[in-house]
């Protein structure tokens, strides 16, 4: 009996879960056709069809599964209620514990497709979108960025007042380094040009500034400090550093396109450059991971909920549990963004509204009808 319990319950979740993603994706794919509609049309149906919406719906259906998840908790648990199913399956000895297996399962597969796709499906499919979107929609991008500062590496700073995507030039260049505060060498150029082919930059009528320090003595053994400059000057000079015109690209799509393995690897060496700004990066990282966990407190706060039956009966419970999952939503929108300004470190930003909420699962779980 209680294999035939797990197999029922587990097809009414997985089922229920399955029709309402595709029927909200369907919606989106609608909408998202009528507002595109215009840049659609000089593209290949192929290239809409593979390149564009193959990887847009992954994403979608990726992030709002936690969402949908509950959704599909909620409804199909609450019709048992209704007809008095759960009160028939604990009354016949069956434990609450037990009545969960079957949700705790169909919430694992969710959760494991879900962080499988965060980490390594979604980026790849991402890369395809954009390079669609870039080449079809957003034709009209250029980067508005202007006085752009990085650190290339530990002490080397670069600075473009302005950089031009299309001929991968930059004007008004700085490249300096700082040792012990101390400015040792700075470069100025006109502009600087990627060179794809080398993998360096350029840099046009550029000016060099090599300065040394030398401590020497007096007649009274006293030291002091002599700064030695070496002037240079050129047409052009070629510059390897670790910067390239990825790096001056859009940041959240930056994001959206690393799998798991290159995202950590990015967040090592920015931070071994000692680079700021790597918090985005950071929480990302950690919501990828954290996101397909809200699968399982959903599932448990939506079978608490959903289990008994009370007046008002799927529309109360729906309106009950929405409530619940919208502020689960916004507290995990709010915590992401304390991550990213650095007012918390990111793995305690990123997972509080987990803590949070299993405890508040927990406590449902505990003081449901059994």
């Amino acid at each position: 009996m209680l294999k035939i319990l797990d197999k029922y319950i587990l097809k009414k979740f997985l089922g229920t879960f399955v029709f309402s993603i595709l029927l909200i994706i369907t919606i989106i794919i609608i909408f998202d056709i009528s507002e595109k509609i215009d840049d659609f049309i000089d593209a290949p149906l192929s290239e809409i069809i593979f390149s564009h919406y193959l990887n847009f719906v992954p994403y979608f259906i990726n992030k709002l599964s936690p969402l949908f998840t509950f959704i599909a908790v909620i409804f199909f648990t609450s019709k048992m209620a209704t007809r008095y199913e759960t009160v028939a399956i604990l009354s016949s000895g069956v434990s609450y514990r037990r009545f969960l297996r079957p949700y705790i399962i169909g919430a694992a597969i969710i959760a494991t497709v879900s962080l499988f796709f965060s980490h390594f499906i979604i980026p790849k499919a991402s890369q395809k979108k954009q390079a669609f979107e870039d080449k079809y929609i957003n034709t009209g991008y250029r980067n508005n960025d202007q006085n752009i500062h990085r650190q290339v590496a530990k002490g080397t700073m670069v600075y473009i007042e302005s950089y031009n995507i299309f001929d991968k030039t930059g004007y008004k260049f700085t490249l300096e380094k700082v040792k012990d505060l101390k400015l040792t060498y700075m470069l100025s150029a006109e502009t600087v040009q990627w060179d794809s082919v080398k993998g360096v930059w350029h840099a046009r009528n550029y000016h060099e500034r090599y300065i040394n320090d030398s401590t020497v003595f007096n007649n009274q053994n006293k030291a002091s400090i002599i700064k030695h400059e070496t002037l240079r000057n050129g047409p052009d000079k070629e510059l390897k550093i670790d910067f390239t015109p990825k790096d001056l690209g859009r940041l959240a799509s930056k994001v959206e396109v690393m799998t798991y393995p290159e995202l950590k690897e990015y967040i090592r060496k920015e931070r071994e450059k000692g680079s700021e700004g790597i918090e985005r990066f950071e929480a990302e990282n950690y919501q990828r991971s954290a996101f397909p966990f809200a699968t399982f407190i959903l599932t448990l706060i939506g079978v608490a909920i959903s289990s008994r039956k009370i007046r008002g009966g799927i529309g109360m419970h729906l309106a009950l549990g929405l409530l619940l999952a919208a502020s689960y939503m916004l507290f995990m929108h709010v915590s992401s963004i304390f991550a990213i300004n650095g007012f918390l470190p990111a793995l305690i930003a990123v997972w509080i509204p987990n803590v949070l909420y299993s405890a508040i699962a927990f406590y449902l779980i505990k003081t449901a009808q059994k």
